[in-house]
């Protein structure tokens, strides 16, 4: 007999909807604008990261599809929102990711996005802070949160600088810290090595006890962030680590169209080399773009992690009515 039952309790249900009313209302009190964007888009992602799910459209009398992205974030589409005019903006809503399935991951999750209209990123740190605090209150005893830039804790729990290493120094880190195979996944890819090396070494020891903000990423990691104007080699953007978790990830939105372009044809370039599909470019969100992006920062949280949290969860389906394995 099928298995029909949900995967969580009735427990994880109540606090999931206690969850959502909290957002609401602290984003309320901040006369913060509650939006919806579709979840189907005809433009994919180009992050070579990132795996959309597809589906194909047939309109009423044609024999002819056309194909569409289930969204991996509603960033495009809000973006275009905040081009037309409507101020700061948030959204909780279903995304959806290919290749994305563990203890950690659905591929099917619950996104809280938010943009803030005139914020720089401490200002929008600021505000993750204030929220996560409403949001935890009650359930965890938090200390004081706590930032550092990206460098800084590489250069402290790797021991090399993630900007000027030589990828000698990056594999000899490696083979010291226990990771031999290393050297064979990264090879001369400095985003790989970053990547791996961060993951392994330095995100475990990250939000033990209270939020860790993790600032000023270097600039050639995939990112939608701007550059830092006084210093070229890191991008505004913020990552937030509760127990090891990556909880979300944010920027100082990139607002110049020729540059995101340029971003998203690089992005398209490393997809051809590594013989992943190619999608369009979003060409409405580089109008909406050209139009005037105005200045804002903003975040996507992951709220099923932040609920495992809370719950002291052990699996993400124990915080899910139907993970996708039962859905």
């Amino acid at each position: 007999m099928a298995d029909w039952r949900p995967s969580c309790s009735l427990t994880a249900l109540k606090k999931r909807a206690a969850l959502l009313a909290t957002i609401r209302q602290f984003f309320s009190a901040r006369n913060v604008l509650e939006v919806e964007t579709p979840l189907l888009c005809r433009a994919g992602v180009t992050d070579p990261n990132l795996n959309p799910f597809t589906t194909v459209l047939r309109q009423p009398g044609s024999s002819e599809g056309e194909q569409l992205y289930l969204q991996t974030s509603p960033e495009f589409a809000m973006k275009r929102l905040l081009a037309a005019g409507s101020g700061s903006i948030y959204q909780i809503c279903k995304a959806f990711r290919n290749e994305e399935s563990g203890r950690h991951h659905n591929p099917e999750f619950t996104l809280l996005e938010w943009y803030r209209v005139g914020f720089d990123l401490a200002e929008l740190i600021d505000e993750i802070d204030a929220l996560l605090a409403e949001i935890c209150r009650d359930h965890l005893i938090l200390a004081a949160s706590e930032r550092f830039s990206y460098r800084e804790l590489f250069r402290e729990h790797v021991g090399v600088d993630p900007l000027s290493a030589s990828f000698e120094e990056l594999a000899e880190r490696s083979r010291v810290r226990g990771l031999p195979e290393a050297e064979a996944l990264c090879g001369r890819d400095r985003s790989l090595w970053l990547d791996l090396l961060f993951s392994h070494l330095v995100q475990p020891r990250l939000g033990r006890g209270r939020i860790t903000f993790v600032y000023d990423f270097p600039a050639f990691l995939p990112s939608l962030a701007r550059k830092k104007p006084d210093d070229p080699l890191v991008v505004e953007r913020v990552e937030i680590f509760l127990e090891g978790l990556e909880l979300g990830n944010g920027f100082h939105e990139l607002a110049d169209a020729v540059e995101q372009e340029e971003r998203f044809d690089r992005d398209l370039v490393i997809r051809e080399e590594n013989g992943l599909p190619l999608p369009a470019k979003d060409e409405r969100l580089l109008a909406a773009l050209r139009s005037g992006l105005p200045d804002c920062s903003g975040i996507a949280l992951g709220l099923d992690r932040l609920l495992m949290i809370r719950m002291r969860a052990e699996s993400i389906g124990d915080v899910l009515a139907f993970p996708t394995a039962q859905a």
